[in-house]
């Protein structure tokens, strides 16, 4: 089972300046995909550099439907070391031996998630812009939280909106690496890594990428490490 942060990616103490972490990429699809197309900028993404993880999120798809789509993904995404995630819904996940889950608030619990996919499953939280949210997350032994939205954007429909500050608050506190998530692209990410962001969770700046998903990739993760350079 892949899981990118209990694999040396984060270091021990939270508090540190920039250069000693490295913000990864954490893709998820979009809300319906075009298997055969998806395959291909799958592909093309994975060749673009680092990425930690990818959440399969095919929000009112069949099992079915979701069912083929990680037998065919899942394989692609685990070659390249890349931790597999399916969007609320635990007992697929389990059933399929997916790497994880990522819960909302208004989805499967997260206590109820845990039982079901186990102790060495990844689990995660959408906590919005609440700091309650996100250290009842933690406490109760979240994997990651996820705060947004950062930015506008047209994946789903965001009814909250955070702030680069509450990745700053966090990354100083707390040992539960956090997830930035909302409207990012290669031209607004640098402020929410020099914020202290562990990963940038991007579905549109991805895939609708103007000159596609490799280039994408390849551009978030030159942002990252001229920041780490500099």
């Amino acid at each position: 089972m892949i899981h990118p942060w209990k694999n040396n990616s984060l270091p021990v103490c939270r508090s540190r300046p920039i250069e000693d972490f490295r913000t990864r990429l954490y893709l998820i699809s979009p809300p319906a995909i075009d298997l055969d197309a998806f395959e291909e900028a799958a592909k093309a993404a994975l060749s673009g550099g680092d990425i930690a993880c990818f959440q399969l999120r095919l929000k009112d798809q069949p099992a079915d439907v979701i069912r083929a789509a990680t037998e065919r993904l899942m394989p692609l995404f685990q070659e390249h070391e890349v931790a597999f995630l399916l969007n609320d819904d635990p007992k697929l996940a389990k059933e399929l031996g997916t790497d994880g889950v990522h819960v909302g608030q208004d989805d499967t619990p997260y206590k109820e998630a845990r039982a079901i996919v186990g102790e060495q499953a990844i689990v995660g939280v959408t906590c919005h812009n609440s700091r309650h949210l996100a250290m009842t997350a933690a406490e109760n032994g979240a994997d990651y939280v996820a705060f947004g939205a950062f930015y506008p954007t047209t994946t789903k429909d965001a009814k909250f909106s955070a702030e680069p500050e509450l990745l700053s608050w966090w990354s100083s506190l707390v040992e539960t690496p956090c997830v930035a998530i909302g409207g990012i692209t290669v031209d607004n990410a640098e402020p929410l890594i020099k914020s202290g962001a562990d990963f940038l969770a991007i579905s549109g700046g991805i895939w609708n990428h103007s000159d596609g998903p490799e280039a994408a990739v390849r551009d978030l993760n030159r942002v990252i490490d001229n920041l780490i350079a500099s």
